[in-house]
């Protein structure tokens, strides 16, 4: 039993936090721009199922926090009434006789499906943007409140028969530029390597204050990642760091470099994830980096356990887990803004698709091929998620554990 407890507090709650966050302030973006545009909203919630509790303001907005901690939503007037979030003529023609003769010639431009494509494009995509911005500041705090620490890219070690020592690379290097690009911390090559794999890639290192050319071509190798114990093929040179204390440096930020940074990390983010899924299509790259509940589960409990490490008191290790879960959320945040945009009918990204048909045919698209979209999109959507608990439980090891229980 106290083993039960004690998994939950390390990785249920983590992982509620961080998700809770993300959609919450998803939600929010569309809830603020529609209230901006004057979209009425009947219910504004935090979670699903039945509320644990409510009130409503004085705009008539309900707020909610329901007992499934699993995200959160926002229903706009007439969502009941309407057949789908994109209705076609005959259903918006039946739900504007219905709101007319309920509230009178006019009021149904309060509503949502009444306001003009450009109204109704800002709330869709106010949810993503709201993402990015909340990786922003994330990012920016962290970098403001704590600096970054970063390692000088001096070649530690090189591995006998890896790519780096086939490249020339010798212990000591220190690493100056990538396809002419200066860098100054180690992870910026790890970062730029591990998706070009196979790719030709040039350095140029300082070798006893001389410069030296190099060209390296990446391997694909299994890492294990050292805090969540997960593997993952991805690109590798065989190159370690020195580990010296002169080596490791921390760079401090003003509030105004600490924002900049955000916007640049936050866009490394979505570069990276986005240079990985492009590979993954065109078949460079396994899909073995899909990672589903569990493995944002197990990241969120080693990372939180990180961030609690060495706090003097409970209070402490709270305060020092959740810091250290925000950029995990930062980063999470920055993928679920970016899948909302895809343009996957239930996701964003497939409203915005249908505002285009409507603002080009001049009538939104009709329900039946509308309702074949929306069970494709979910059918598509839930193939992901599927095959993304797939790799969890792949690297969890379940399969192999279950197989040694009946063999």
């Amino acid at each position: 039993m106290f083993a039960l407890i004690h998994n939950i507090l390390i990785y249920v709650v983590p992982f509620l936090f961080v998700l809770t966050l993300v959609v919450t302030i998803h939600e929010l973006g569309h809830f603020a721009m529609a209230r901006a545009l004057g979209v009425a909203v009947d219910r504004f919630a935090i979670g699903f199922g039945k509320a644990i509790f409510s009130w409503t303001d004085k705009g008539g907005v309900e707020w909610r926090v329901g007992w499934i901690p699993l995200g959160g939503y926002v229903r706009f007037s007439g969502d009941a009434e309407a057949s789908s979030s994109v209705p076609d003529a005959d259903d918006l023609a039946q739900l504007k006789a219905n709101i007319r003769q309920r509230e009178g010639v006019g009021a149904e431009r309060r509503y949502f499906h009444f306001k003009p494509i450009w109204a109704r494009s800002l709330v869709v995509l106010a949810g993503p943007v709201a993402n990015f911005l909340l990786a922003i500041v994330l990012f920016a705090f962290l970098l403001g409140t704590f600096g970054e620490v970063g390692w000088k890219p001096r070649v530690g070690m090189v591995e006998p028969g890896s790519p780096a020592e086939r490249a020339g690379f010798m212990k000591g290097d220190l690493v100056k530029a990538i396809e002419d690009r200066p860098i100054s911390d180690f992870y910026e090559i790890k970062r730029y390597v591990i998706f070009r794999a196979g790719e030709p890639i040039r350095f140029t290192v300082d070798r006893g204050g001389a410069p030296v050319q190099l060209t390296a071509i990446p391997e694909r190798k299994a890492q294990v990642d050292p805090l969540t114990g997960f593997s993952n093929k991805m690109g590798s040179l065989g190159l370690g760091t020195l580990g010296a204390r002169e080596d490791v440096f921390v760079k401090h930020y003003t509030p105004v470099e600490a924002m900049v940074g955000g916007v640049q990390k936050t866009g490394e983010t979505l570069s990276t994830t986005l240079q990985y899924l492009g590979r993954m299509v065109r078949g460079l790259e396994s899909g073995d980096q899909l990672g589903g509940p569990l493995r944002i589960g197990a990241f969120s409990g080693k990372i939180a356990q990180a961030g609690a490490e060495g706090a003097s008191n409970f209070g402490s290790q709270v305060a020092g887990g959740l810091v250290a879960l925000l950029g995990l959320a930062a980063a999470l945040s920055v993928g679920i803004g970016f899948m909302n945009l895809l343009p996957v009918p239930v996701l964003d990204g497939g409203h915005l698709l249908f505002y285009v048909y409507e603002a080009l045919a001049r009538r939104p698209l009709a329900a039946k091929v509308q309702a074949a979209g929306y069970r494709v999109g979910l059918a598509l959507l839930l193939g992901l998620m599927l095959f993304a608990t797939w790799n969890d439980l792949q690297q969890l090891r379940v399969f192999k554990l279950l197989g040694g229980l009946f063999s």
